[in-house]
């Protein structure tokens, strides 16, 4: 694809994205009914949630580009990681604001060093790790390879972040959807949070293919710059 035409669909997909996004907002609002235990509180669930999964997608989508990058040294793959942690960090912090925001009134605390919390303020370091590291060194390409390895870790602390409920004493419920016999959410409140997942991968992809046009550009750019001078 052109870098005009992932200009043009990345606008479209964000588009899109947002439009499903005001859509996701009237849904947990007005469509879904409220929680019997922490009622209105828990419809930060809807954005919450699938936010947790953008950044699970973005670092692991990443993580792929990476180790493919460091086995080809493909500059575009590097261009795709790098995108990708960038909108994964967005999405990341989204969680992490949301997160404690329903952590105030269901557990009457904003932070609380439980596994899940503390493991997701660790993807959270990685993915800003992922810039100092690739900006630490004065040759490119070698920090280009020390953030592809960190990519790459950031995936490996996805697992542990979905188990950590069941392996360890966690505040946070067990998963209530990604379970071996079935989800457990009622249908309404099921098909409201994977459209909100939906939603929310949608506007991850239209946001990295602009991206990725915009680096496609400046490598070009860089490309005549040096072959000029």
């Amino acid at each position: 694809m052109s870098t005009a035409g992932m200009r043009r669909g990345g606008t479209a997909l964000t588009v899109l994205g947002l439009l499903g996004l005001i859509t996701l907002y009237w849904m947990a609002f007005f469509w879904v009914p409220t929680e019997v235990n922490q009622g209105v509180v828990q419809r930060i669930f809807y954005v919450h949630v699938p936010a947790a999964w953008t950044s699970f997608l973005a670092i692991g989508f990443a993580a792929l580009a990476s180790g493919m990058y460091l086995w080809l040294r493909d500059e575009r793959l590097d261009r795709a990681a790098l995108c990708a942690v960038e909108g994964g960090l967005v999405f990341a912090t989204l969680v992490l604001t949301t997160g404690p925001l329903w952590g105030k009134i269901a557990w009457g605390t904003y932070w609380t060093w439980e596994p899940r919390l503390t493991l997701t303020l660790l993807l959270w370091f990685i993915f800003i790790g992922y810039f100092m590291v690739r900006n630490a060194t004065e040759d490119p390409e070698k920090g280009k390879r020390f953030a592809a390895v960190v990519a790459i870790v950031g995936a490996i602390d996805i697992p542990f972040i979905h188990l950590s409920v069941v392996w360890f004493r966690s505040l946070h419920p067990e998963p209530v959807v990604a379970r071996p016999d079935g989800p457990t959410l009622p249908g309404d409140m099921l098909v409201t949070l994977l459209f909100g997942v939906l939603v929310f991968t949608v506007l991850f992809f239209g946001l990295f293919l602009f991206r990725y046009a915009v680096e496609g550009l400046r490598a070009e750019a860089d490309l005549r710059a040096r072959s000029a001078a």
